[in-house]
């Protein structure tokens, strides 16, 4: 009796069942059209980016050569090297006046690190006995002012750095043949210049008539007009 009576203690009454399956079905309806539910609705940015075309300078630039590198240069207040950055090194030559530049950025800031001309008198030797780096000085303006610099430059591999080497001497003697070439152009013209006015001056000598002094002229006259001498 104890046993039957507790069992009909536990057991909910039916209205009971009926109202919490009902309140059930209505939750499970309300989530199920929130979820299908869609408004369509579309919403504007605030503000409208427009694409900005960005100018690196290098657009009128043959790249010659390209490769991964770390830049130093030396600090001569505290006699160390600093670090300059890790990216990418160029040799760019203009396509109008075939000068080839130096230029360095770092890979992530994109800031400008070395930017120098590579000139006849350029000299790249090896650093610290290391075949991976080589050292040069150059009047660089990466900072917006001509600069003395001492770099030191740092490849992964050896035959990065070789090529770089290679690459740069060739084009430092392109340019000291092209400026040999140019001046002795300019020699012959200028010696052509030299004979030609020599030549006028010969001309306008030959065509150009003595001028008689007025005395002599006067002297002339006199002797002329007086009677030849008895003989």
């Amino acid at each position: 009796m104890a046993s039957t009576a507790n069992e009909s203690l536990l057991k909910k009454p039916d209205n009971v069942k009926e109202e919490e399956e009902e309140s059930t079905t209505a939750a499970a309806d309300t989530t199920g059209g929130a979820e299908e539910e869609d408004t369509g609705a579309q919403i504007a940015p605030i503000i409208k980016l427009q694409e900005v075309a960005v100018s690196t300078g290098e657009e009128n630039e043959l790249v010659l050569l390209d490769l991964k590198a770390k830049l130093y240069r030396f600090d001569k207040e505290g006699n160390q090297w600093k670090e300059r950055g890790v990216g990418t090194v160029k040799l760019l030559k203009h396509n109008e006046t075939s000068k080839v530049r130096l230029v360095m950025r770092q890979s992530k800031t994109l800031k400008i690190c070395a930017n120098h001309l590579v000139l006849p008198s350029i000299s790249l030797q090896e650093h610290a006995g290391s075949d991976k780096s080589c050292v040069w000085h150059a009047s660089d303006y990466a900072d917006g002012e001509l600069k003395e610099e001492l770099f030191a430059i740092r490849f992964p591999s050896v035959e990065n750095c070789k090529t770089f080497k290679e690459k740069v001497e060739e084009v430092a003697k392109s340019h000291d043949k092209k400026s040999a070439e140019e001046a002795t152009s300019a020699l012959e013209k200028l010696s052509v210049a030299d004979s030609k006015d020599e030549e006028e001056d010969k001309k306008t000598k030959e065509t150009t008539p003595i001028s008689v002094s007025a005395d002599e002229k006067k002297e002339e006259d006199v002797k002329k007009e007086s009677p030849a001498e008895d003989k």
